[in-house]
Protein backbone atom coordinates (compact mmCIF):
# COMPACT_ATOMS: atom_id res chain seq x y z
CA UNK A 1 0.00 0.00 0.00
CA UNK A 2 1.57 3.48 -1.21
CA UNK A 3 1.44 6.56 1.22
CA UNK A 4 -1.32 7.74 -1.36
CA UNK A 5 -3.44 4.85 0.00
CA UNK A 6 -2.63 5.29 3.80
CA UNK A 7 -3.80 8.78 3.15
CA UNK A 8 -6.85 7.98 1.57
CA UNK A 9 -8.03 5.49 3.54
CA UNK A 10 -7.72 7.43 6.69
CA UNK A 11 -10.76 8.11 9.35
CA UNK A 12 -10.10 12.30 7.71
CA UNK A 13 -11.69 13.82 4.44
CA UNK A 14 -9.03 14.05 1.97
CA UNK A 15 -9.00 16.52 -0.97
CA UNK A 16 -6.91 15.33 -3.90
CA UNK A 17 -6.24 17.73 -6.55
CA UNK A 18 -4.98 15.97 -9.56
CA UNK A 19 -2.89 18.63 -11.84
CA UNK A 20 -0.74 18.70 -14.59
CA UNK A 21 2.61 21.20 -14.29
CA UNK A 22 1.39 21.89 -18.11
CA UNK A 23 -2.10 22.81 -17.50
CA UNK A 24 -3.37 26.49 -17.07
CA UNK A 25 -5.81 26.26 -15.01
CA UNK A 26 -4.16 23.73 -12.44
CA UNK A 27 -2.03 27.12 -11.41
CA UNK A 28 -4.74 28.63 -10.25
CA UNK A 29 -4.87 26.05 -8.00
CA UNK A 30 -2.15 26.47 -4.88
CA UNK A 31 -3.54 29.89 -3.31
CA UNK A 32 -7.48 28.32 -3.46
CA UNK A 33 -6.10 24.95 -1.52
CA UNK A 34 -3.79 27.15 0.36
CA UNK A 35 -7.26 29.23 1.52
CA UNK A 36 -9.18 25.86 2.03
CA UNK A 37 -6.40 24.59 4.47
CA UNK A 38 -6.74 27.46 6.54
CA UNK A 39 -10.24 27.13 6.66
CA UNK A 40 -10.18 23.07 7.47
CA UNK A 41 -6.73 23.37 9.24
CA UNK A 42 -6.64 19.43 10.71
CA UNK A 43 -10.39 18.32 10.06
CA UNK A 44 -9.22 17.65 6.31
CA UNK A 45 -6.08 16.29 4.47
CA UNK A 46 -5.22 18.41 1.29
CA UNK A 47 -3.00 16.56 -1.30
CA UNK A 48 -2.00 17.15 -4.73
CA UNK A 49 -1.20 14.50 -7.20
CA UNK A 50 0.53 15.06 -10.60
CA UNK A 51 -1.31 12.96 -13.57
CA UNK A 52 2.45 12.68 -15.17
CA UNK A 53 4.29 11.79 -12.58
CA UNK A 54 1.27 9.20 -11.16
CA UNK A 55 -0.82 7.74 -14.65
CA UNK A 56 -1.53 4.57 -12.58
CA UNK A 57 -3.47 6.85 -10.57
CA UNK A 58 -4.71 9.08 -13.27
CA UNK A 59 -6.21 5.85 -14.95
CA UNK A 60 -7.73 4.93 -11.86
CA UNK A 61 -9.81 7.46 -10.94
CA UNK A 62 -10.82 8.22 -14.57
CA UNK A 63 -8.92 11.20 -14.87
CA UNK A 64 -9.57 12.85 -18.13
CA UNK A 65 -9.19 16.83 -17.18
CA UNK A 66 -7.18 18.70 -14.98
CA UNK A 67 -7.52 20.19 -12.37
CA UNK A 68 -9.84 17.51 -11.25
CA UNK A 69 -10.48 17.47 -7.58
CA UNK A 70 -11.86 14.50 -5.43
CA UNK A 71 -12.51 14.20 -2.01
CA UNK A 72 -12.02 10.87 -0.21
CA UNK A 73 -13.63 9.67 3.14
CA UNK A 74 -12.07 6.46 3.84
CA UNK A 75 -10.93 5.34 0.93
CA UNK A 76 -14.46 6.27 -0.90
CA UNK A 77 -15.21 9.04 -3.76
CA UNK A 78 -17.76 11.50 -1.68
CA UNK A 79 -17.07 14.25 -4.08
CA UNK A 80 -15.72 14.94 -7.27
CA UNK A 81 -15.35 17.75 -9.65
CA UNK A 82 -13.55 19.21 -12.38
CA UNK A 83 -12.19 22.97 -13.40
CA UNK A 84 -11.33 25.46 -10.81
CA UNK A 85 -12.92 25.18 -7.54
CA UNK A 86 -13.49 28.20 -5.22
CA UNK A 87 -12.27 26.94 -1.26
CA UNK A 88 -15.59 27.70 -0.02
CA UNK A 89 -17.26 25.49 -2.93
CA UNK A 90 -14.60 22.89 -2.09
CA UNK A 91 -15.08 22.93 2.09
CA UNK A 92 -18.58 22.71 1.36
CA UNK A 93 -18.15 19.84 0.08
CA UNK A 94 -16.23 18.24 3.18
CA UNK A 95 -17.99 15.97 5.43
CA UNK A 96 -16.59 17.93 9.03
Amino acid sequence: MTNFDQYINADKPVVVDFFAEWCGPCKMMPPILKDLKAKVGDKAIVLKMDIDKNPAYAQKYGIQSVPTLIIFQQGKIIWRNSGVTPANEIARQLPL
